[in-house]
Order: structure tokens, then C-alpha cells, then sequence
């Protein structure tokens, strides 16, 4: 049916992905989990969107073929990067909980401009890395944050397998233009419990960027883990859509 690309988010990594493989592949689509730098390690150098949207094109040219790209979190925002970049390469594109920004935006601007006062969602329980350039989320907070409404066991393992992420590969804007970004279908599937990306941030995007195709999920940040089912036949639904 489709490849569909799946984009995590800070601190996070592939695995995020690993629920809907299955489901995906069952629904006849090819998924592809993506790692991006920046997270776990880095070198001397920052990392930038540019650098971070650079890693999924390349990818998505090798495909040689269409795909429908998926993004969680602060996913979204390189995913929105990547359309901008391959906008004739790709048919659709989705946000899990994810940071569909106005261009030039970045999540904190976003915050502030609604009157919320920070810190906002994760950001009070950030810890430095010790070469000072990333953070640590701890993994009481993840859980606590993240990954709360899904089992027990799902919860600590989720928690403990968070990576430090460098800042400048977390704290971005997108910048895209209508006549590229703006055309491609979207969709935004909101997560009405997400302590990180609240839901009133979540429908601001969609208000100021608007046009968006929208599925409503009673779960936490991380619906991989706490509406896996509803969140594959999500992305499997707006794929058949698009075919």
C-alpha cells in the first residue's frame, strides 16, 4: 500500500515505533523506523534541522519511491522539514502528538504566545548533559510524563530506555512555504492526556496550521505504547486514504 517513514521524537529512538510494525506490515504497508542524530551521542559538533531533516531525505530518495511520513513529538517537526524539502516525493504526511508548527516557530514561541508560562510539559525535570549541550529526562519523569497511561511494565521499560538528546537538535523550527508543505494531505492524530505536548498546544497547531485531517486519541504522549491499536489502524486508515 504505502512505505511509510516513521520519525521519532527527543530523547526517544526507533523502538518507539515498535508496536506498529506489525500492524502496518499486516495492513500492507512497508514501514521504515528512522534513528536520528543527535540522540543518545554526538560529536563536537551541533546538530541542526538540517542536518536531522538531511537523514530522512536521503533515506526517503533511496526508497525511490512515494511514502507517507509519520512523526512523534518533536518528530513533527522534521517530518514537516522533509515534505518541504521532497514535497514530490511524498503523499502524505502525519503528526503523532506532534510539533505541526506555523514556519518559523519553534515550541517554546508557541507556548509563549498562548500566555502558558514555562516550564512547559517535560522541561521542568530536564537534566544537563555534562558537556552542557543536551538534557537527560530522568526516568521517573518519562514515566511520569510520557509514558502514564500505559501498563506497569511498559511504563518503566519505556522510561529507562530514554537517551540524552543535544539541544540543538531538539529545539527547532520548521520553515516551509504554502505552495510546498501546504499542499501535501495531512493528518494530526492528538493524544488528549499528553502531559508533554498538552492538548490545548496540540489545537492551537492545528488552529494556526490549519487544513489538517484530525483523529482524537484518549492517551498519553506516547500512544505507541497506551492506544497502540487505535494508533496503527490511525496511520493505516489515512494511508488507504491516500492510495
Amino acid at each position: 500500500m504505502s512505505h511509510v517513514v516513521l520519525v521519532h521524537g527527543a530523547w526517544a529512538g526507533s523502538w518507539v515505533w515498535d508496536t506498529v510494525l506489525a500492524p502496518l506490515r499486516a495492513a500492507g504497508c512497508t514501514p521504515h523506523a528512522l534513528s536520528l542524530p543527535g540522540v543518545g551521542e554526538w560529536g563536537a559538533d551541533d546538530v541542526t534541522l538540517d542536518d536531522v531533516a538531511g537523514v530522512v531525505a536521503d533515506y526517503v530518495i533511496e526508497l525511490d519511491e512515494d511514502v507517507v511520513l509519520v512523526g512523534h513529538s518533536g518528530g513533527g517537526i522534521v517530518v514537516t522539514q522533509v515534505v518541504e524539502m521532497l514535497t514530490d516525493r511524498v503523499t502524505g504526511v502525519a503528526y503523532v502528538a506532534g510539533m505541526m508548527l506555523p514556519s518559523g516557530v519553534d515550541f517554546g514561541m508557541l507556548c509563549s504566545g498562548m500566555g502558558l508560562l514555562p516550564p512547559v510539559g517535560i522541561s521542568a525535570w530536564l537534566e544537563p548533559t555534562p558537556d552542557g549541550r543536551g538534557t537527560v529526562v530522568p526516568p521517573e519523569a518519562g514515566a511520569a510524563v510520557f509514558f502514564h497511561e500505559a501498563s506497569a511494565a511498559d511504563t518503566i521499560g519505556a522510561a529507562r530506555r530514554l537517551v540524552p538528546q543535544l539541544e540543538t537538535a531538539r529545539l527547532m523550527a520548521p520553515t516551509w512555504t504554502a505552495e510546498r508543505f501546504g499542499s501535501i494531505p495531512r493528518l494530526y492524530i492528538e493524544a488528549t492526556l499528553d502531559r508533554s505536548v498538552p492538548i490545548v498546544t496540540q489545537r492551537e497547531m492545528q488552529r494556526l496550521t490549519p487544513g489538517a485531517s484530525v483523529v482524537t486519541l484518549e492517551s498519553d504522549h506516547a500512544p505507541q505504547l497506551s492506544a497502540a491499536d487505535e494508533l496503527a489502524a490511525a496511520i493505516v486508515r489515512w494511508c488507504s486514504s491516500l492510495a
